[in-house]
């Protein structure tokens, strides 16, 4: 394809637009993996529960963002048993968390993906909402209302994840657990009820991204492996931990993405992440916000 600046620019412009959803995608990971260094290899796959929630509280007339919004109590119990389950079973015992914690959670994402599959079948399944379809016109540049949706839903996770991490106690407190839990319990707080919380907020978020990903585009239960290696990468390539840097990663992917996928065609759009992934490990290991 020959280069223009007009396609250049389209590119640029539906390349943020894609990275704010990665960013709202990725969020609950940077908690889980970043923060609290739990394998958590199943993200995806509760993203895709997320979303199917959403598609079934929709047969009932509710909006996604309103469906997602009313997921997040139940995704947040789920979380915090969920990792209870992992810290009796792994941490607690002195076991290898590394190694087995990747097959729990793999586990619990093959459980996952075969109960949906059982359920709803393999056909793909959609949400239905009045600014799912519709666009904006800018002269002759039409940007989906779904992807203006995922941008603010993206901002509007990364600002209120960024404010409570740093302006409240607990906040503070899920930032240090993973780094001196001497410390934290000094301070007068339970690190294992700390990872609960943080494990159990981390899962919450999925529900609120599992209805960004139906708005964006229909989903189906294997759809998790599509998202493994995007999240994962989002996460490393902004410092593991980082909200601000995770939206940054997030808005560089979807770019660098979307770019290629103009120029190059689809095929090469998937290699992307992975080869971001190993451009910033060997030049940065830390990432690219990482301290």
């Amino acid at each position: 394809m020959a280069f223009s600046f007009d396609l250049l620019l389209e590119a640029i412009i539906f390349g943020l637009l894609l990275g704010c959803f990665y960013a709202a995608v990725s969020i609950g990971l940077s908690i889980a993996f970043g923060l609290l260094d739990v394998p958590h290899v199943a993200h995806p796959a509760l993203l895709i529960l997320g979303s199917y929630g959403v598609y079934l509280l929709g047969q009932y007339g509710v909006d996604p963002i309103l469906a997602g919004l009313m997921l997040t109590p139940f995704f947040f119990l789920f979380g915090a048993a969920l990792y209870r389950m992992y810290y009796e079973t792994f941490e607690k015992r002195g076991n290898s968390a590394a190694v087995s914690g990747l097959a729990f959670f793999f586990g619990i994402a093959f459980i996952i993906e075969v109960l949906l599959v059982v359920a709803f079948g393999v056909d793909q399944r959609s949400a239905e909402a009045a600014y799912i379809g519709g666009s904006l016109k800018i002269d002759d540049l039409r940007i989906p209302y779904r992807l203006l949706v995922a941008f603010g839903v993206a901002l509007f996770l990364t600002i209120t994840l960024t404010v409570y991490l740093s302006k409240t106690f607990t906040g503070r407190a899920i930032k240090a657990v993973g780094q001196d839990e001497a410390a934290l319990r000094l301070m007068g707080a339970d690190p294992v009820r700390i990872k609960q919380f943080a494990f159990g907020l981390a899962t919450a978020v999925n529900a609120l991204a599992g209805a960004m990903l139906i708005i964006v585009a229909p989903v189906e239960p294997t759809m998790d492996r599509i998202y493994i290696g995007r999240t994962f990468c989002v996460v490393v390539l902004a410092g593991l931990g980082s909200m601000s840097g995770t939206l940054a990663a997030a808005l560089i992917l979807g770019v660098t993405e979307s770019i290629v996928l103009m120029f190059f065609g689809a095929s090469w759009a998937p290699a992307v992440a992975f080869g971001l992934l190993l451009v910033v490990l060997a030049v940065r290991p830390k990432g690219l916000f990482g301290r």
